[in-house]
């Protein structure tokens, strides 16, 4: 089952306006989850750091093991070729895709230069800006390079995002504020975390435990360009909740207020507002 509608899916040189079937049962992505992929967003005529999308889906290949098959320019191409099949009015999610096909020795290493690609475009809303999470803490967290592909956007590394999303909602909550492997903050289930105090914006340091975001990135230019003190630093559970606002950092929905951390609430602040607007300020300012 997908997650948005009106898909399109690029793969063997072509569009088709379908959920297309891609992977065959003996592919070394079927059963051995070498799998990597990225997301980017169009909207309202403009995709976002599209190129830098496309050059990190290649980068989580070579990460995996997996033979990076096409140069990112020729990726940026070939999406605007299917954003054109799609309602221009009309929010995408755009997933460019690799997996490995074929093992060498014993099965288990991918074999180099045997790579399937694929693009899948999903029409899916972009939350309203009103629209705010609640976190809460998980007993699961972010695992380490020594224990797993942290350095790639992995389809192996999200059944551990879902066991945390999974006990958030369980215990009413609508994410989860995980940790690293020293206890300290990472990010949530879904997306990078950004935290406001006395007019400081606070965002964990990266560590290798998981991926410091492009969207991330770009709201940290934003802030910085337009005055901003941005601090990348440890950060723990009692800094957030000793914070005056929180936000996380996607590229999904690019900014989502968070209104509570377990029993401490937030305002939707001036920070946080003015995130959302420096971002859709700077996007459309890419429109041809």
């Amino acid at each position: 089952m997908a997650s948005g509608k009106n898909i399109q899916t690029y793969f063997s040189g072509e569009w088709k306006s379908e959920n297309t079937p891609i992977m065959k049962a003996a592919d070394h992505g079927t059963w051995l989850g070498t799998s990597v992929f990225d997301g980017a967003r169009y909207f309202d005529g403009v995709a976002p750091d599209l190129l830098a999308h496309c050059n990190r889906v290649n980068q989580s290949a070579k990460a995996m093991m997996i033979t990076p098959t096409v140069a990112a320019d020729d990726m940026v191409k070939i999406i605007w070729e299917g954003l054109k099949r799609c309602d221009k009015s009309a929010p995408i999610y755009i997933r460019p895709m690799y997996w490995a096909v074929d093992g060498g020795e014993l099965a288990i290493v991918p074999l180099e230069n045997s790579t399937a690609f694929s693009v899948c475009l999903e029409e899916i809303p972009m939350a309203p800006a009103d629209s705010s999470t609640t976190l809460t803490t998980t007993r699961f967290r972010r695992p380490v390079l020594a224990d797993n592909v942290v350095n790639a956007k992995a389809g192996c590394l999200y059944p551990n995002n879902a066991r945390m999303l999974t006990e958030a909602r369980s215990k009413g909550f609508g994410n989860a504020l995980v940790s690293d492997f020293a206890g300290n903050v990472a990010e949530t289930a879904t997306a990078n975390i950004f935290m406001v105090k006395n007019g400081e914006i606070f965002t964990p340091i990266s560590n290798g435990t998981f991926l410091a975001g492009i969207t991330r990135a770009r709201h940290i230019k934003n802030f910085r360009d337009n005055g901003y003190k941005v601090i990348e630093k440890v950060l723990s559970y009692a800094d957030f909740h000793d914070a005056d606002e929180v936000f996380a950092s996607g590229n999904m929905m690019k900014v989502t207020p968070v209104s509570a951390f377990d029993e401490t609430n937030f305002q939707i602040g001036p920070v946080t507002k003015k995130a959302r607007e420096m971002y859709w300020d700077w996007a459309l300012s890419e429109k041809p």
